[in-house]
């Protein structure tokens, strides 16, 4: 079914994320590596890769540098980070430089299979419990910029409903089922948000939108 490298240096997780994949996308093909140099090395010789699934932290990675190298070498490859790091300007970094997702090695199990669904969909996936954080204040001059309140005025109710879900990290399948609506109309409220916030992706406005008081919107 799908083409699923798993890069990292721990041989228990290694299997546990292995078994998730087995148990939630049967047949599929799953290659594992334990050293940033094995995986740029399959990513070659596997130009037909789904999804790889990356550690942040083991031999050769020096971080967020592995991953930069690998999205270079492997440019059309999506790459989602999987690590027990739960900083938020971690989870916002690794998604600037490439990566389509990020998955705590502490979710449990059915997230995880959650996450890397939403993920083989096309869609991004981010911990809804780390992105919704707040900011620590000597650091907030670095970080994503909110939204400006007229930007949200301009959103009508049910945008903003979708927007809340889409900062929980939910899909648009979920987010139809949440809302009580066709899973084609919540992608003509994606596209309409995100042409109202000026920003060019999913990701943009989940970032912006991230400490957003949806309910001080909503009352109006």
């Amino acid at each position: 079914m799908y083409k699923i490298l798993i890069a990292d240096d721990h041989p228990l997780f290694r299997e546990a994320i292995h078994n998730v994949i087995s148990d939630g996308f049967p047949e599929s093909e799953v290659m594992e590596t334990a050293d940033l140099d094995s995986a740029l090395a399959l990513t070659q010789e596997h130009d037909d890769l789904d999804l790889i699934l990356l550690d942040l932290n083991m031999p050769g990675m020096h971080g967020l540098n592995g991953l930069i190298n690998l999205r270079n070498e492997a440019p059309t490859v999506p790459v989602v980070i999987v690590s027990a790091e739960q900083d938020k300007q971690v989870v916002l970094q690794a998604i600037t430089y490439g990566a389509v997702g990020f998955i705590t090695k502490s979710s449990p199990r059915a997230q995880m299979t959650d996450a890397i669904e939403q993920i083989l969909n096309g869609n991004v996936y981010l911990p809804s419990d780390i992105i919704r954080t707040q900011k620590s204040s000597p650091r907030r001059q670095h970080e994503e910029p909110s939204i400006p309140p007229e930007l949200l005025q301009a959103l009508t109710r049910k945008q903003l409903l979708v927007l809340e879900r889409m900062t929980k990290g939910e899909s648009n399948k979920q987010i139809a089922y949440n809302l009580d609506i066709a899973e084609t109309t919540v992608k003509a409220h994606v596209s309409a948000i995100l042409r109202k916030l000026n920003v060019h992706n999913r990701v943009q406005a989940i970032l912006s939108a991230g400490d957003i008081d949806f309910s001080a919107y909503l009352r109006r």
